[in-house]
């Protein structure tokens, strides 16, 4: 088929390259404008970018892909079908009336549930036990469009966003190569998504990774994975920063009498154990402010840490 493949991050580039080394005809891909990146500000180039230039694929980088311009040089090209993966703009109608097959979308999550932009962390942070790929025919709507086809996933107890999102990836880049030649031969049936059982999934800050300790250690074991690897679940200790990598809920309290959420309970080679508005989250791997990410067993090593002291205060 010939396709013009819209996105932008590794998500997208996995399913790029399965279009690609499936044999497909990939005409134009389109993704952001390079962007700044770390403290030198040097411009880097989307992962997306970067696959289609290493195989000659031209790129556009529109600022806007509803301007006139881009519309009339997406007109231009033979593509029986747009392609969408994480690309960060909203097509508007008259790009989505160009190609003969419609534009088709792979989105992160089980539709209707989890529309909008990070199905991965809210499934995660929302104790889902599975997630998976739709491929959707888009409308002018949020991840409103017919859903063409679904596969679904597991979500593993120790699984963080980014293991998801690989896994995600790789089964968002199996799952197009599926679909296309099923599209083409008029095999795929199109099913109205449920709108009364539509959830949403908000887009991350950095604020979302703040720790409040008054919630219950469950809830925040969700969240230090849902965070991880950005913007990382973080709090303080000792008047400094410190990002939580790792950390597992406790069914019961580790040190008999409930303190105050935030306490220190106690600390060992097992993990520090941590006080919450209702049961005791374990860390295991943190990070305090201008050091290294490192686990529970090497922290102690080099910081002493007693009961009674005090993380986000």
């Amino acid at each position: 088929m010939n396709i013009v493949f819209f996105g932008t991050p590794d998500f997208a580039a996995a399913a790029l390259s399965a279009i690609h080394a499936a044999g497909h005809t990939v005409r134009a891909v389109v993704t952001q404008p390079d962007k700044p990146r770390g403290r030198s500000g040097k411009l880097q180039a989307s992962p997306v970018k970067e696959f289609a230039l290493a195989q000659d694929i031209p790129v556009w980088q529109p600022v806007r892909v509803r301007e006139a311009s881009a519309v009339e040089q997406l007109r231009g090209t033979d593509a029986e079908v747009f392609v969408v993966a994480a690309f960060g703009q909203i097509l508007p109608q008259e790009v989505l009336d160009i190609p003969a097959l419609g534009c088709i979308n792979i989105h992160a999550s089980l539709l209707p549930a989890l529309r909008g932009a990070s199905p991965i962390q809210t499934a995660i942070l929302e104790g889902a036990e599975e997630t998976g790929i739709t491929i959707m025919r888009m409308d002018a709507g949020c991840d409103t469009g017919e859903i063409l086809l679904q596969e679904r996933i597991a979500i593993a107890p120790e699984d963080t966003a980014g293991s998801l999102f690989d896994k995600l990836a790789a089964l968002g880049a199996e799952t197009i190569v599926k679909a296309l030649p099923m599209l083409a031969e008029g095999k795929l049936v199109p099913r109205k998504q449920e709108d009364d059982k539509a959830t949403h999934a908000a887009k991350f800050t950095k604020e979302s990774g703040r720790i409040d300790w008054t919630k219950d250690a469950a809830y925040l074991s969700r969240l230090v994975r849902a965070m991880n690897p950005w913007p990382c679940a973080y709090t303080s200790l000792q008047g400094k920063g410190c990002k939580i990598w790792t950390a597992t809920a406790e069914e019961e309290n580790a040190a008999g009498e409930a303190m105050a959420p935030g306490s220190v309970l106690r600390a060992e080679a097992e993990g520090i154990f941590v006080q919450t508005g209702e049961g005791v989250l374990r860390v295991t791997e943190l990070q305090l402010e201008g050091k290294k990410r490192m686990p529970v067993t090497d922290f102690l090593n080099g910081s002493r840490l007693t009961a009674g002291e005090h993380f986000g205060g």
